[in-house]
This record gives structure tokens, C-alpha cells and sequence, in this order.
């Protein structure tokens, strides 16, 4: 039976920590680390009975990996979970049949720059003591070059057909890479750094975790079925539900990201305090933007500082008014999902703060959009099953049809993602980073009917928070979404999807090729 999240009292637990991963040696001269999958059980709050949990290395969230820019580690990623799932399976998701096992995992570095046989392909699976492999299986240890700018990337699992259950399950953490600039901007550091990971869940009464196993009853014959979204009723931080976290008066810095499956929010502080953004998903922005509150879909992250100067004994609270589906759905519970945590602004410092917001915290140059050699126009479609139940489309293929996307290596291309659904996509492209371009309405009906795009207004330029490096973009209904996107890197076999997890899972996700 599900728990009715009003009857938890709020902000009794503290915001844990996560611990930072440590090297278990050297592999040459690259640090090299194991990771262990494991199901466990934890506290979610302090007055429901403890948890059965999937994580990595005992640790829900998993533990933060921290490296230096350019600094290149091995991880060996080790499945040591049991041979059932902790949530229910539908066979009827293509990949997720009755042909394979139930619990397979594999990991992929969101915003990483990695070789293909390290990024996570979603059929590169592997099963507890890799006794059984997925047919793309090529590596058992992972190696990441991190050849990146500064950035709070996260890791998570993304095995096809049932990457929903898997993150839902507990497989993700925060990925931090370091650089000399970051030192340089004096920005709050150490004890005054806290990356605040957000997601939503539902619980039932004894304290497990709660997945729809059954959510269309016309269809009796279905043992489990696959939904087109999941919302929980309750929000977590850093694996509390509704925790506090006690701050002192002074500049905080925050790494916010949003792990949820389908849960946008759009936070704010009910004191009317700003936040100082000073980064995206892919690194510093040029200039420091004062905003009241931050919309994020899920996989989105932004780096944000606080300031409690002069609020000593003060309480504050991060809340949430997006509405689920985004963006025509209905407006949270404000005594729910509508709350994300409290700060409790002690009375004094410890130390000094000498910390800085800078005004200019990076360097990014915009893409020319002259250096596009192409331009593809890539449309999200929705359509229905066997059964009758919604399934998203890109592109108006499915996972399994033919390749169709063919990058050339060294090349520049601007990808239009034409929203003909009635939700927002966050739309991800693995390996690295691209740059918004814009939005521009046009008339859904008459490119339905006729294929053409007829717009229906100017280009909108990217919001002021999205000004920077992202890997995720929200492609809103009714609107073509421009990014460009240089392929410099590697070449290889690379996915992109939906990051609603739901819609990730039931073939709204499609692989691309970079060539020579």
C-alpha cells in the first residue's frame, strides 16, 4: 500500500554527504577505480522502516567520482546484484524480453567525452560477474580521458529496455571534473560545495519503493506494462526525502541536479532570494545571471551559489511549481512535490568568508552557425502500440530500425528537433557537448498533414540559463528546437534519446555513427 507522503513530517533528516570515491590503485600511470552494483538497504526518512536499494558501492546516491581536467582514470564497473529486480519487468519493451535477464546494467558518463566502447551503449549490458553480455559488449573496465573543461556531469546506469527501473532502482551519481580556472574564480570551496542531486519518488507504507506494475487495467493479460510517465508524490535530495541542511551566513555553492524519470522542476527559495548562476551542464557560463528561480528537466544540471550573509536563525526553503507533464500538467502539491529541502541558516560563521561571485566565471564561444555542413531535421513523434498505449518516436523510427544519422569526424551540423507531442523532451546527445540555437513555433497540424514547416513566429533565442555548454535540451511542443553540435572527438557508435526515462525505455532513442 502506498504511503500518503503528507503524513512524513519534513526536514528531520539532514542532507547526507556523498562520499568521494577513492582510486583502489594505479593501472600505468592512470588511477584506476572498481565499482560494485549492489542492493542494500538504507534509511529514506527517519520514520519510515529502512529501504531495499540498488547502488554503487553501497552508497545511494553513488559516490561522487572527482577528477582533474585531462587527468585519465579507469573504472572497472562490477554488477554484484541479485538475479531479480528489485521493481517489475515488462518483457513486452523491445529489449527487455524474456531472452534476456531481468538485471543487466551498464554505465554511461552523462556529458562525457569517452571512446564508444566506454560511453554506455545501451545493448553493451552485463549481468552479475559479466557471466552473461549483451551483444555490443566489448570492455569490462571503462576508461574516461576527461579531457573536458571544469563540469558536474553524473553517471547512471542505461541498459535498454530498462534504464527506467535501474535509475529509479538507485544507479546514479554525481561525475566532478576539476580545473585550475575553477581555483582561480575563489569560489565558495571544501564544507561550502554541496551538489544537491533532486528526484522524485513514491514509497509505500513499509517503506519500499513504489512502481506502477499494472497502470492499464483494460489489459488484464499484461502482467506489467510499460508507462508513457512516472511522477512520484514525494522529493528527495541526495537520497533523503525532504531533509534540511544547516548553512551559515555566508556563500554557498550548490551543484544542482535533477535525476528524476519525468519530473521537471522549476525551483525557487520562498525567502525571494536570487541564485547566482554561474554554470550549465557542460561548464561556466560567460557571465554570472541573477535569476529567482531555475527550471531544469531531468538529466539538466546548473551551478548555482547561495548567499546567507545577514540571515543568522533564519530557515529557507527550495521549492518547486513545475507542473507534471511538463509544461500543461498540473501544478505540484505545494505540500509535496511542491517542496525540495530546507536551509537552516545557523548563527554565525566559522570562518571568515572570503569567497567571490565572479561576474565573468568562463570562456564560451559561440559556434558559427557558417561551419554547419549540415542540417538535419529530426522530428519527436507519438504514436501506439498493439496494445493501444502511447510510444514515442524520434525521428518516426524505433530503436531497432536502421541507422540514419551518419556524423562526418571533424564536422559541424545544426540538428532541428520538430515537436509534433503535446510534452516538453529533454533531447541528450551523447559525447560531449552542443549549443542551443533557438525556438521557433510553427504549425504542427500542417507539417503533420503536409511534412512542411511553416513557422509562426520569430526565432527565440536560448533562455538566459541554458547560455552556456549543454548536453540536454528541453524541446518544447509546437516548437523546432535548433542546437549545433561539433563531432571532433571520437568516432564510433553513439545514441541519442529522450531523457524522460519512461519515453528513453519505449523507443523514443536512436543511435548515430560518426564516420571518418
Amino acid at each position: 500500500m502506498k504511503l500518503n507522503p503528507e503524513e512524513l513530517e519534513k526536514f528531520v533528516t539532514a542532507l547526507p554527504k556523498m562520499p568521494i570515491l577513492k582510486p583502489k590503485g594505479k593501472k600505468g600511470y592512470m588511477n584506476y577505480y572498481e565499482v560494485r552494483m549492489v542492493q542494500f538497504t538504507t534509511s529514506l526518512h527517519r520514520d519510515l522502516p529502512h529501504t531495499f536499494i540498488w547502488g554503487y558501492e553501497y552508497s545511494f546516491p553513488g559516490p561522487t567520482i572527482e577528477v582533474c581536467s585531462g587527468e585519465s582514470i579507469k573504472v572497472k564497473w562490477i554488477n554484484a546484484l541479485p538475479q531479480r529486480h528489485l521493481l517489475p519487468i515488462d518483457h513486452t519493451v523491445h529489449g527487455a524480453g524474456k531472452d534476456v535477464p531481468d538485471v543487466r546494467t551498464v554505465v554511461h558518463v552523462h556529458g562525457g567525452v569517452t571512446e564508444p566502447e566506454s560511453d554506455g551503449y545501451p545493448e553493451a549490458w552485463f549481468t552479475n560477474h559479466f557471466q552473461e553480455r549483451g551483444p555490443f559488449f566489448t570492455k569490462q573496465i571503462y576508461d574516461y580521458s576527461n579531457n573536458m573543461k571544469s563540469a558536474a556531469l553524473w553517471y547512471h546506469d542505461h541498459a535498454l529496455g530498462i534504464t527506467r527501473l535501474n535509475v529509479y532502482a538507485g544507479l546514479a551519481g554525481f561525475y566532478i571534473i576539476r580545473s585550475h580556472q575553477e581555483k582561480e574564480l575563489n569560489l565558495p570551496a571544501g564544507e561550502y560545495e554541496v551538489p544537491l542531486f533532486v528526484e522524485d519518488k513514491t514509497v509505500n507504507a513499509n517503506g519500499s519503493l513504489y512502481y506502477p506494475s499494472q497502470p492499464q487495467p483494460s489489459i488484464p493479460s499484461l502482467p506489467v506494462s510499460i508507462v508513457p510517465s512516472f511522477a512520484g508524490d514525494l522529493n528527495m535530495v541526495n537520497g533523503k526525502i525532504w531533509p534540511y541542511l544547516a548553512v551559515e551566513p555566508r556563500k554557498y555553492r550548490f551543484r544542482l541536479l535533477n535525476a528524476s524519470n519525468t519530473r521537471f522542476y522549476q525551483f525557487f527559495l520562498d525567502s525571494g532570494q536570487f541564485f547566482y548562476q554561474i554554470g550549465t551542464d557542460g561548464g561556466f557560463i560567460n557571465q554570472t545571471i541573477v535569476v529567482r528561480q531555475i527550471l531544469l528537466a531531468p538529466a539538466e544540471r546548473v551551478d548555482v551559489i547561495i548567499d546567507f550573509t545577514n540571515m543568522q536563525g533564519s530557515t529557507v526553503v527550495m521549492r518547486n511549481n513545475a507542473p507534471t507533464p511538463f509544461p500543461n500538467g498540473e501544478l505540484p502539491n505545494p505540500e509535496t512535490v511542491g517542496v525540495i529541502m530546507q536551509f537552516k541558516v545557523t548563527a554565525k560563521v566559522t570562518t571568515i568568508d572570503t569567497s567571490s561571485i565572479p561576474k565573468y566565471p568562463g570562456r564560451v564561444e559561440k559556434i558559427a552557425p557558417e561551419l554547419a555542413m549540415k542540417k538535419r531535421m529530426l522530428t519527436l513523434d507519438e504514436t501506439r502500440d498493439a496494445y493501444n498505449r502511447p510510444v514515442l518516436l524520434l525521428d518516426n523510427k524505433s530503436w531497432s530500425d536502421p541507422t540514419t544519422i551518419y556524423p562526418k569526424w571533424g564536422t559541424t551540423e545544426e540538428w532541428y528537433f520538430i515537436n509534433t507531442t503535446g510534452d516538453t523532451h529533454p533531447i541528450h546527445i551523447h559525447l560531449g557537448f552542443f549549443q542551443i540555437i533557438g525556438r521557433q513555433g510553427f504549425d504542427v497540424e500542417h507539417f503533420k498533414q503536409t511534412k512542411e514547416i511553416v513557422y509562426t513566429g520569430e526565432s527565440i533565442p536560448p533562455e538566459p540559463i541554458e547560455n552556456g555548454w549543454k548536453d540536454t535540451v528541453r524541446a518544447n511542443p509546437g516548437q523546432v528546437t535548433k542546437i549545433i553540435k561539433q563531432f571532433f572527438t571520437y568516432t564510433g557508435r553513439y545514441v541519442w534519446h529522450c531523457h524522460i526515462l519512461e519515453h528513453e525505455d519505449y523507443e523514443m532513442m536512436r543511435p548515430f555513427i560518426i564516420i571518418k
